[in-house]
């Protein structure tokens, strides 16, 4: 909603306000709230835009009341006061509290979604936010998931699962391909990889063929486009078995090989490596539980005691 009121603050960053200037701390006015840090500063922020003035002395520690913040306070706790009082509340009720994840678009569609029920309740609420880029912490997103090798510097991480990956295809060419084909025979036949390679590369190399992508090779940004252009018959792909057994199980798509080899990038659940909201934390337990995660484990992901990752690379792909 566009607030165009010239002579009266946005309403909905009153109580952010309030209650930052309360605590001397936006990480607990966000707890309080239900939001997350980043949608606090960013209600600040606006409320200062709009009133021309700081209202807040940032540091590391918390923040403070300015000369024009603690006078402005007074007027917003006397508002707040106001719109609260009596039968009728103008106050929004909060709801569940909101925990930011970032993914990846083949990561939400096709392991996320089904198990939004499980993840979510009347206590929490998952706030998504679907992207290809690096998860940015510093606005406001508690939690991500991405792939590539770990561990990674600044960061903490956890594998989700490991993957092993075989070939697949669609009935149709699976049955033009034979039975049992041999590794050089699949080479016939357009491969199908989404931005990187090494999935493809390890599985053909344990057959003794060093692969390179080819021409008539067809690249996806995500890896549910992969198994979509699989499901159709343009192609051989690679199974990776978290996110591909649905449409295994539905027969949209059928293994070719049994023989298979770990894939060398994963599945990572990542956070800032600082000390997590609480329902951030109650949400990464949740999340790792889901994915067959160890309680000791778990706990050692949320404790922010633990020592942080030390330095390693994103993988290429976005898988």
């Amino acid at each position: 909603m566009v607030h165009s009121s010239p002579t009266l603050p946005p309403l909905d960053t009153l109580e952010a306000f309030a209650h930052a200037a309360r605590s001397g701390s936006f990480s607990a006015a966000a707890e309080t709230l239900g939001l997350t840090h980043g949608a606090v500063s960013r209600q600040v922020a606006r409320l200062e835009r709009w009133m021309g003035v700081k209202l807040f002395q940032r540091a590391a520690r918390g923040v403070t009341l300015t000369p024009d913040g603690s006078r402005f306070f007074v007027r917003a706790e006397e508002a707040l006061a106001l719109l609260g009082s009596g039968e009728d509340r103008w106050v929004q009720r909060r709801g569940p509290a909101v925990v930011r994840l970032s993914a990846t678009p083949s990561l939400a569609s096709l392991w996320l979604f089904p198990r939004m029920r499980l993840l979510e309740g009347d206590d929490l609420h998952l706030d998504l936010v679907i992207e290809h880029r690096l998860a940015d912490f510093s606005e406001g997103v508690d939690l991500a998931i991405r792939c590539g090798r770990g561990p990674w510097a600044g960061i903490r991480s956890l594998r989700l699962w490991r993957e092993e990956i075989a070939p697949i295809a669609a009935p149709t060419l699976a049955d033009r391909i034979g039975p049992v084909p041999s590794a050089a025979r699949l080479l016939d036949w357009p491969i199908l990889h989404d931005s990187n390679t090494e999935g493809w590369r390890h599985w053909l190399a344990a057959a003794g063929i060093d692969y390179a992508p080819r021409s008539r090779d067809c690249r996806f940004e995500d890896y549910h486009l992969v198994l979509e252009a699989c499901a159709l018959g343009l192609g051989v792909a690679l199974t990776r078995p978290m996110l591909a057994q649905p449409a295994i199980d539905a027969g949209r798509v059928v293994v070719l090989d049994e023989r298979t080899v770990t894939n060398p990038v994963a599945f990572h659940l990542i956070r800032p490596d600082e000390p997590l909201r609480a329902p951030a934390a109650e949400m990464a337990g949740r999340l790792l539980r889901a994915a067959g995660i160890e309680d000791e484990a778990i706990a050692a992901f949320v404790n922010p005691g633990r020592p942080r990752a030390q330095r390693g690379g994103w993988a290429d792909a976005e898988l």
